[in-house]
């Protein structure tokens, strides 16, 4: 067999439905991450609300992904199918390290503050609000308008705002043009914590892109 010929990858059942079924459900964000590689420096990303968003694990050298979903537990529990996927769509688990923890990222982890380069929170809720601790300063926030995370961290003295994620047609592009006409509200608003705990949604911009990436400043 040459060096070229293509690697048979087993991967459980179970862990590839559920793989397949987070596809179906949010897309292929392989794209989207490689952007956000590429625009900034990183090689420790925490990942709060993942489910089963394998994804950044075939981009970054090492993913810690958290989750309270017992199907998340199960399918990151398989390492033989997480190995699998990995050598399957990724460099391989030897390049690439899978950390998960079965937790509620509200609550204290297991973690060290000031730990990582990359925190991700997509359609996972206030992540900034808990888990920017475990963010080194310097390193990046990226950050979807979805429960309100966007206003949240806009709202936080220790983020600034470092770039936007545009997308179109299934790609992505980060940019820090025009930065001063991103996150200004609709309508006149006064964004305060109180107000995006009470409505648990994203403040409606005049510009709205895909997504956001803020640097820790303090």
């Amino acid at each position: 067999m040459g060096d070229d010929a293509p690697q048979v990858v087993n991967v459980p059942d179970r862990t590839r439905d559920l793989w397949i079924k987070q596809h179906q459900s949010v897309g292929d964000r392989h794209q989207l991450f490689a952007a956000v590689a590429d625009a900034v420096q990183a090689t420790t990303v925490l990942y709060p609300g993942s489910y089963v968003d394998l994804t950044p694990a075939f981009i970054w050298p090492s993913v810690t992904f958290v989750d309270v979903d017992r199907r998340a537990n199960q399918f990151f529990s398989d390492p033989d199918g997480i190995s699998g996927l990995q050598t399957e769509f990724g460099p391989g688990p030897s390049a690439h390290a899978v950390r998960f923890l079965h937790s509620d990222y509200q609550e204290p982890l297991d973690l060290a503050d000031n730990s990582f380069d990359l925190l991700i929170s997509l359609y996972a809720g206030f992540v900034s609000e808990h888990c920017t601790r475990y963010l080194r300063v310097g390193g990046h926030l990226l950050v979807n308008s979805s429960h309100g995370d966007v206003a949240m961290a806009s709202i936080d003295p220790r983020y600034r705002l470092h770039a936007v994620v545009a997308a179109s047609h299934g790609v992505h592009r980060v940019t820090s043009t025009d930065l001063d006409t991103y996150l200004i509200p609709k309508r006149a608003i006064e964004v305060t914590r109180e107000h995006l705990h009470q409505t648990f949604r994203g403040i409606a911009y005049t510009r709205s892109p895909f997504a956001y990436l803020f640097e820790r400043q303090s």
